[in-house]
């Protein structure tokens, strides 16, 4: 007998079971775009939101970001409460163009090859779109829990940057 006869038999043994067994088939990758227009020219949005780490100053959940300001920025975010963390690879940025994009080092959000980018882009004279866009796959079996976390995330940031350019209402 072969010395490595056995690991054939197991390797083959492994793939039969693959084979004959029902598997979790992998979720399709999927597209997540969010956006909101604010009341201020892109350079003045991009000042508060383009700076790496500055999402923890305008972003609701967010309790603290810390960067490793390295050739490849890393950022660490904290939610308010302590129960989350994200750790964030920038893999891109057009300060020019007022966009950045990040992939998840680790996250508690069911995905994988999370790549995000976020931008600001004129409208008009004086009003800003802000898009904040991702490709991923979601784990198996929870594409919904994915896209709920991940359009919750969004919602809450855009809405924030939206109120920080909205003029208060006054009440007659």
């Amino acid at each position: 007998m072969h010395p490595y006869s056995a690991l054939y038999a197991v390797a083959l043994g492994g793939l039969a079971a693959c084979a004959i067994a029902p598997s979790a088939q992998a979720a399709p990758p999927t597209h997540l775009t969010r956006s909101i227009i604010v009341q201020a020219p892109p350079s003045t949005v991009w000042r508060l939101v383009g700076p790496f780490c500055t999402i923890g100053t305008w972003h609701p959940a967010i309790g603290s970001c810390r960067l490793d300001d390295t050739k490849q920025p890393t950022r660490t975010l904290v939610t308010k409460d302590g129960a989350a963390t994200f750790v964030e690879l920038e893999v891109a940025r057009n300060d020019a163009a007022h966009r950045y994009s990040y992939s998840f080092t680790s996250a508690p959000v069911p995905v994988s090859n999370y790549v995000s980018t976020f931008s600001v882009r004129a409208k008009g004279r004086y009003s800003s779109v802000v898009t904040w866009s991702s490709d991923y796959i979601p784990n198996a079996g929870q594409e919904t829990a994915a896209e709920t976390m991940l359009t919750g995330i969004y919602d809450s940031g855009l809405a924030a940057i939206r109120d920080r350019f909205t003029a208060p209402q006054l009440a007659h």
